[in-house]
């Protein structure tokens, strides 16, 4: 690994809305059992943000706190990104809402829409930009209220979704830091897991509320297969860069999809079920905001320590992947 001086995470926040969804309680909505819903998913409960609670709400809360973590006050910042599919409107961008709400008035600030994988794809952005001499600093927050876009009538998607809020502060380190990344997209299967309605494709109309075409849209049989190829194919590629492979990595930071991805992806890549972070039966997916609150929970916990090699790992849809390696 090069001895050049790195970007690295400063500081990280996560915020979840109070209220708990659990099984029991889609029970009592769709055809469905906690059984059902363990086996296949390993999720037991979801938070879910109140009706008053947009995006941009939960992604200023766990922006807070990643500054205060961090040191740094927003009027330090010279770059804010969102990652969300659930911004509060289609334009302006959520950053700028979170930009105004803070008071981060020299920001630059835009969104990505990356889907599961927004936050490493935000995260390699800003990267790029300190980098490159323009910024400085930068606050990366994955942010979603998938609740929002969740048809509470559909078996198969309802019990999958959460909402919440993952944020972190880069900036030049001494040590450690980011050391490889890798990313990817297919939009050749775009049609896996979309939302189809509300676009210029589709405009909104009465008839498309009627049909529910305004929540999400999934083959999750097909998904399954790719996300288990894709992302542990990221991971190795990354680490590959560096020329270190899956023995070396100290903690697995994957996306929070569905335990059955997680453990299969452990399983291609020889790992044991120890090194990786799981979280997805307090939270289920919740998209872009996954991988940054797993990883929140694992700091916060001790789960990772000083000069461990820690792997970010994500695949959503678009097909979006990607993978980032870091020596904490």
């Amino acid at each position: 690994m090069s001895s050049a001086k790195k970007i690295g995470i400063i500081g990280l926040g996560s915020y979840l809305p109070k209220k708990i969804l659990a099984n029991c309680d889609l029970e009592k909505m769709v055809d469905t059992s906690d059984e059902w819903i363990t086996t296949r998913t390993g999720i037991k409960q979801r938070r879910i943000a109140s009706k008053d609670e947009a995006t941009s709400d939960l992604a200023i809360k766990a922006a807070r706190a990643a500054l205060k973590d961090a040191g740094l006050t927003a009027k330090d910042l010279d770059l804010i990104i969102v990652a969300t599919i659930t911004p509060d409107m289609q334009f302006p961008a959520t950053a700028c809402l979170v930009q105004k709400n803070l008071g981060a008035d020299k920001a630059i600030c835009f969104d990505i829409s990356a889907a599961c994988s927004g936050f490493v794809y935000a995260l390699v952005t800003a990267e790029q930009f300190i980098i490159s001499g323009v910024c400085k600093n930068a606050l990366i927050i994955g942010a979603e209220k998938l609740s929002s876009i969740t048809d509470w009538t559909d078996r198969n998607t309802c019990v999958l979704f959460g909402d919440g809020a993952g944020a972190c502060v880069l900036a030049k380190v001494n040590s450690g830091g980011i050391v490889s990344r890798y990313l990817g997209s297919d939009g050749m299967n775009s049609d896996l897991l979309l939302l189809p309605a509300g676009g210029s494709r589709m405009p909104a109309s009465s008839e498309t509320v009627k049909k529910h075409l305004h929540f999400i849209k999934m083959q999750g049989n097909e998904l399954f297969k790719l996300a288990v190829r894709i992302m542990s194919k990221a991971a190795e590629v990354a680490l590959s860069k560096i020329g270190l492979s899956c023995k070396d990595i100290d903690i697995l930071i994957p996306h929070q999809a569905n335990i059955r991805i997680l453990l299969a992806v452990a399983k291609k890549m020889g790992l044991p079920e120890k090194k990786i972070y799981f979280n997805i039966e307090k939270y289920g997916n919740m998209s872009s905001a996954a991988t940054v609150i797993a990883l929140c929970e694992a700091v916060r916990s001790k789960r990772i320590k000083k000069g461990d090699i820690v792997v970010l790992d994500a695949f959503g849809a678009g097909l979006t992947w990607g993978a980032v390696v870091i020596k904490w």
